[in-house]
């Protein structure tokens, strides 16, 4: 295991590399402009059934930005032998990967915190005045899921990039899997397919759920699938040539 004097330089290097990429910069501004926005436009629609998930709709486009930040990160190592260079720096490949991992989770983890207080408050006010908007108590947890849901599924995204080495293919297999596949397996399945990363973990934004798994054992799930996601992805860093 790595001393923090031997981790905290290797988490700093992949801070760097983090904030100084624009296109990862970018990609965190659209996690909250694409999850506030449509969420604003849903809420003014009006969602009687779930006011909740009205105001948090928001989410299905915002995980998206989520999955190519995480996606982003990890692939940019494979090309042009950046990863080679990062290991002379950083011998430890389990170390190197578990800094890769912090320094994805923390910038997501505040954005998405603000992105689900921004969301609330916006969706609050495109609700207006009615009975229907949902309770604080109930709000501010679903705030906090969304960012905790936005930092799993980035991580999720890291694992797959690491193991397929590919960017453009990561979000090709994830996109459809969260945007098409599992409404489709849940039309078809019925409880089976809340198990899926995406629908369980975003149960916490409900009002109400007909499932088995309640707010927070949906994030659970998702955390399961996310763990297994890096742990996958750390075997292959450590097994494969650099």
């Amino acid at each position: 295991m790595s001393s923090p004097s031997t981790f905290q330089p290797a988490l700093h290097a992949e801070w760097i590399k983090i904030r100084t990429l624009r296109s990862l910069v970018a990609g965190l501004g659209a996690v909250l402009v694409a999850t506030v926005a449509f969420g604003a436009l849903a809420s003014a629609d009006g969602d009687d059934n779930d006011p909740l998930f009205a105001v948090f709709f928001g989410i299905s486009f915002g995980q998206i930005a989520a999955i190519a930040f995480g996606a982003t990160a990890v692939s940019s190592e494979f090309r042009g032998g950046a990863l080679r260079l990062t290991l002379a720096a950083v011998p430890d490949r389990r170390r190197w990967f578990a800094a890769k991992a912090t320094a994805i989770a923390l910038p997501v983890l505040a954005v998405g915190l603000v992105t689900g207080a921004a969301t609330l408050l916006v969706g609050r006010a495109a609700l207006g005045a009615s009975s229907d908007r949902p309770a604080w108590a109930e709000g501010l947890r679903a705030a906090v899921g969304c960012g905790i849901y936005l930092t799993l599924i980035a991580l999720f995204a890291a694992g797959i990039a690491a193991v397929l080495r590919s960017g453009a293919a990561t979000l090709g297999l994830l996109i459809p899997l969260l945007l098409i596949i599992s409404f489709v397996v849940g039309d078809l399945s019925g409880n089976a397919a809340d198990y899926l990363p995406d629908r369980a973990g975003q149960v916490i934004l409900h009002s109400d759920w007909d499932g088995g798994l309640g707010p927070w054992t949906g994030l659970a799930v998702t955390a399961l699938w996310t763990a297994a996601a890096l742990l996958a992805g750390a075997w292959c860093v450590h097994r494969r040539d650099a």
